[in-house]
């Protein structure tokens, strides 16, 4: 097995009274995809947000790419975060800038020394690469969803990163639209090399793009593996879950 990027271990995060997550462990290992599995409310989202340092837990440790997250000042942490792709729910685009110059912005932020003619070959390239050379200059509000989802991950590749975060990609979205995102989440693994961690409540998602799928349910993972070790349970809140009716939402 590849070499662990990202670990968690007996992390536990609570808001007020309500406990949501409690004591959970998770490796994922290079060039994996690790789908989060649960329904709305979970905590997936909270626990998404703790491996990039959203969030601190209350208890427990985070290491990622080497580096225990509670211990990094904003610098290091700036530094970290540039290593990671985080595709937002919402896709999270500037509706005051167009296609290239959202893709532009995170990139000459974080790497003012390069040419123009480079910045241009990346935009370039990573728009080549989710299959939308077309809308370089289009603005947010004239893509569809399924795009706006594309153009979303397009700007975290455009970094290089060496871990891809994923929340929700597939919410919101009609089912043939859906099965072209889960597509390219397999072929930006497969491309970039990537290891993920794929926060879902769609099971289509989850048997699709996850090399092994963890259940979370009640602050605790259930069970894990290939997806149909998950679903081969007996355990009533698994054969529950199998059969929810979804609904978008983390």
């Amino acid at each position: 097995m590849a070499g662990i990027v990202i670990s968690l271990r007996n992390i536990r995060k609570s808001f007020g009274t309500v406990e949501v997550l409690k004591g959970i462990d998770l490796d994922v290992h290079q060039g994996e995809n690790v789908v989060v599995l649960g329904r709305s409310g979970s905590g997936k989202s909270v626990l998404i947000k703790i491996i990039v340092g959203l969030l601190r837990p209350d208890n427990g440790t985070v290491w990622v790419l080497g580096e225990e997250i509670e211990r990094l000042d904003s610098r290091a942490l700036g530094l970290l975060r540039a290593k990671i792709g985080f595709s937002f729910q919402g896709s999270a685009l500037y509706d005051g800038m167009n296609v290239r110059d959202n893709l532009e912005f995170p990139l000459v932020r974080n790497k003012p020394h390069l040419t123009r003619r480079e910045v241009e070959g990346a935009i370039d390239r990573v728009l080549d690469d989710v299959g939308l050379t077309r809308a370089k200059y289009q603005w947010p509000s004239e893509l569809s969803g399924g795009q706006k989802k594309r153009i979303g991950i397009a700007r975290t590749l455009i970094m290089h990163p060496e871990i891809m975060l994923y929340d929700e990609p597939t919410a919101g979205l009609d089912p043939v639209t859906s099965v072209e995102i889960n597509e390219l989440i397999n072929e930006v693994q497969a491309q970039y090399n990537t290891s993920a961690v794929i926060i879902t409540h769609d099971l289509t998602c989850a048997k699709a793009t996850g090399d092994r799928v963890v259940m979370l349910s009640d602050g605790c993972f259930l069970r894990q593996g290939s997806f149909e070790e998950v679903f081969a349970a007996t355990d009533p809140r698994v054969t529950a879950f199998y059969n929810y009716n979804f609904i978008s939402g983390a």
